[in-house]
């Protein structure tokens, strides 16, 4: 039976991709390293419990013996742990320097020294920073616009070093906005869903004109899937869909699922250095044998479907200290001097 250290497997794609992995690799062994920070939640695993075939281990990526306990032992590892939220990133941007890229330097050295076979590290459209027209390809210049992004995308460097200086094997994977089960409802699409259900407004950014290409988080898992087993060391692969919708429509989506009033939908003042549009040309992972298999309808009517069934789950999160405190700051007193 063969390992895997999944890196952040307690937080939202994290999660999903265990779940993955343990119902489709039967002869995979999963170790799950998650410091269970404000987004990372025990209960998005609850149901993948009663398996031997699952080990937790609670610490820090930045934790060099925690580190090397969780990896020893593993043929692969895939690094999903990082702090991902954009406008997190902007209120504070060096809590994002320090796991997305010095964890990701501890994680790549003890990769080196106990010779794991495949590393993959997650990244994000984000990295290609506004693309006005046309699609990225993965030889495009990373341009990130934003602290998280400028994160990712210096991991990704540190990562290819390794590949090209040491001879990791090193996969990456730039995903598209992803959406599904078990997302924290400050990304966008849960927000708006568990704002919806609670007759709350819908804070849209700007005119609401920026558009976003959506991705249902198992299509997700698949595409990392097939590059860990498919992919060609050194290289870095697109995951997307081209469902471009734009958060004015997005919202007006969620209320019309739901059925509450098109006036929740509420325009706020926009985000800082907002990147417009992300676009993928995922011609390279296609190559490889993978699409996705939701259209945009059938995945958004999942994930809403959801939240309304999981009330629980996201009701005790949002009722969180830290949750309604970032809430206030981030829109109630947004715009005000």
């Amino acid at each position: 039976m063969d390992a895997m250290l999944v890196t952040g497997g307690a937080g939202f794609i994290g999660s999903n991709f265990v779940r993955y992995v343990l119902n489709c690799r039967p002869d995979t062994q999963v170790v799950v390293l998650d410091a269970l920070t404000y987004a990372g939640n025990l209960a998005n695993l609850e149901d993948c419990g009663g398996t031997e075939r699952l080990r937790f281990i609670h610490g820090d990526i930045r934790d060099r013996d925690t580190v090397d306990d969780a990896m020893r032992g593993v043929d692969t590892v895939v690094n999903f742990a990082a702090e991902s939220h954009v406008d997190r990133s902007i209120l504070d941007p060096s809590s994002f320097i320090e796991p997305n890229y010095n964890g990701v330097c501890v994680l790549l050295e003890a990769a080196r020294r106990l010779e794991v076979q495949r590393f993959l590290q997650v990244s994000t459209d984000e990295v290609y920073g506004h693309v006005p027209a046309g699609f990225s390809v993965e030889s495009d210049a990373l341009a990130p616009r934003n602290p998280y992004a400028a994160s990712k995308a210096g991991a990704e460097l540190l990562a290819q070093s390794y590949y090209t200086t040491y001879g990791l094997p090193v996969l990456i994977t730039r995903g598209g906005n992803t959406v599904g089960p078990y997302q924290y409802p400050e990304k966008v699409l849960p927000l708006f869903i568990t704002n919806a259900l609670e007759y709350k407004p819908l804070p849209v950014y700007g005119d609401g004109s920026a558009v976003r290409s959506y991705l249902y988080v198992e299509d997700h898992c698949s595409a990392i899937d097939r590059v860990l087993r498919s992919g060609e060391p050194g290289n870095a692969y697109n995951v997307g869909t081209n469902y471009e919708v734009s958060g004015r429509d997005l919202a007006g989506r969620v209320l019309e699922t739901l059925d509450r009033p098109a006036a929740l939908r509420e325009f706020v003042p926009d985000r800082s250095g907002h990147d417009l549009r992300y676009a993928l040309d995922c011609g390279r992972i296609r190559a490889l044998g993978w699409r996705p298999a939701l259209d945009f309808d059938t995945l958004l009517d999942r994930t809403v479907q959801w939240y309304v069934t999981h009330r629980p789950w996201w009701r005790e999160i949002r009722n969180e200290s830290g949750f309604r405190s970032y809430y206030r700051k981030q829109y109630d007193e947004r715009g005000q001097s």
